[in-house]
């Protein structure tokens, strides 16, 4: 994911100006992220064209996620007061539509290809990871991807993700490979399942894939899983039932976290004659909508933390996964060199000193050998030689790193290209024997020790902000009533 560095510095600059007015707490992050790119710059983990800022969105991200025919299209229109998605009871949409505001009355579709080349989407340079699952498919971004933007002023400030079914068969593996990605970014998660289909095999593969993963995640309390279309199970004898069935199909893989919602849109619902079960109905569905719009208005807030928490994270890689990653990758590379040395030497001197026993070098030298100076010269040229070897062992034996140092990152899920940074490790002039990665010094770890340091003074500044434990009022508060008293002083002579 890189950009020419004149692109990187206008776009920090644009994001700096953007948080000056919006979020001052996330204008002090942006330097700490360029502190953070100064020493992976340093070590060679991020390219000069490239910024770990250009890693992360920085726009509040809400993704909808489930089976075809769960209800996510209608439940996007009823939340924007839009008729944006197309719904019904087939596959209808087999893209990701990445929903954005615009203050135009009519709303716009562009292609793919729209959110692939821009950095401000979190879809930026997908199309190099799909290709990484089929060679060739990364050119059909247009297949995978489209992007709509609509005038619901619920958008403003905000990222939907719409995505397709998760049992559809075509393109399924690039599908999760993007649903991954998005999963990764987003602050909020709505995982949709149809109660028409109560049966496993409906919602195995979003069960496997992300229900079971949840589990394992540090913010698995992003994600509310969501039984649409309840009304249906109305007319069963007992349609708590039907629903205590879903729980206990989540609970079998595990999952502990996570809020469970059951809704249903009113417009498409099926009559409840029963007056008291429809009233229940209602309640229960109003209750949950109320909490999930609320959590979706609120992730502007979860945003803010999940920047600052991505920024520790990142920091903390350099130093807990990838400054250890390639001490170890140094230590094969100078072992491997030192072996594959003694075996080349050994093979050189036995070769050489058969050669001379065979030339009668030992029982009679020839004048040449007695002349000083050529000695001096045979001997220079023999260390000119060793020292060429030496540095062509270790060439290749550092090439023979490099596959497994790639797998090594892509496991390790690292913001940063450990290869090219142990490509700084065996620069001619660094010694195989050098303790510490290039560019990892007491003045690098002092950075980053700063910057994991002032996560924590922005978490706090955060918590003030959002928080109020003692009851007593913020500046920020007691200025506003100032202001608003002297505005009601004014107006009132």
């Amino acid at each position: 994911m890189a950009m020419s560095g004149a692109l990187i510095e206008s776009r920090l600059a644009h994001l700096e100006r953007h948080l000056a007015q919006e979020n001052p707490v996330l204008l002090k992050a942006v330097q700490s992220f360029r502190e953070l790119d100064a020493i992976a710059y340093r070590m060679g983990l991020l390219d000069k064209d490239d910024s770990y800022t250009a890693h992360i969105p920085w726009w509040p991200l809400i993704s909808v996620l489930g089976t075809f025919s769960s209800g996510k299209s209608t439940f996007i229109n009823d939340y924007l007061g839009e008729k944006l998605q197309r719904s019904g009871n087939q596959a209808v949409d087999d893209k990701f539509t990445v929903i954005c505001y615009n203050h135009e009355r009519t709303s716009n579709a562009l292609p793919g290809v729209a959110l692939d080349s821009d950095p401000r989407f979190p879809f930026y340079q997908i199309s190099s990871e799909i290709d990484k699952v089929e060679k060739g498919e990364g050119d059909r971004i247009d297949a995978y991807l489209q992007l709509k933007a609509c005038p619901s002023q619920k958008l403003r400030g905000k990222i939907l993700i719409d995505s397709p079914g998760f049992d559809a068969d075509a393109q399924r593996t690039s599908t999760l490979r993007i649903t991954d990605h998005i999963i990764n970014l987003s602050d909020l998660v709505l995982v949709f399942f149809d109660a028409r289909h109560p049966e496993p095999g409906a919602m195995r593969d979003t069960l496997e894939h992300l229900v079971s993963d949840t589990i394992r995640r540090s913010d698995s309390g992003k994600f509310l899983y969501i039984l649409n279309q309840i009304d249906t199970t109305a007319r069963e004898d007992n349609p708590e039932d039907v629903i205590a069935a879903w729980q206990r199909a989540l609970g079998e893989r595990g999952l502990t976290a996570g809020r469970f919602y059951t809704i249903y849109n009113e417009a498409a619902s099926v009559p409840i004659e029963d007056e008291a079960l429809r009233n229940r109905f209602r309640g229960k569905r109003d209750a949950d909508l109320g909490e999930i719009h609320g959590r979706m208005q609120q992730v502007e807030i979860e945003r803010a933390y999940r920047i600052i928490a991505a920024l520790e994270k990142m920091a903390r890689d350099i130093e807990e996964k990838a400054v250890p990653a390639l001490n170890q990758a140094i230590a094969q590379w100078r072992k491997r060199t030192l072996i594959a040395d003694m075996l080349v030497f050994a093979l050189l001197i036995g070769g050489g000193l058969v050669l001379s026993i065979k030339q009668g070098y030992w029982s009679s030298p020839p004048s040449w050998m007695q002349e000083p100076g050529t000695l001096y010269a045979a001997g220079l040229g023999v260390l000119l030689a060793a020292i060429a070897i030496h540095f062509g062992v270790r060439s290749l034996t550092a090439k023979t790193l490099v596959k497994q140092l790639r797998q090594r990152g892509e496991e390790l899920d690292l913001r940063g290209d450990l290869v090219a940074a142990f490509g700084q490790c065996r620069r001619f002039w660094r010694s195989i024997f050098a303790l510490s990665p290039a560019g990892w010094g007491r003045g690098s770890r002092k950075k980053l020790y700063r910057v994991i340091h002032r996560t924590d003074e922005y978490i706090q500044t955060l918590n003030d902000r959002f928080t109020n434990p003692s009851g007593e009022e913020s500046v920020d508060q007691q200025m506003q009533k100032i202001l608003a008293k002297n505005s009601a002083s004014s107006n009132n002579p």
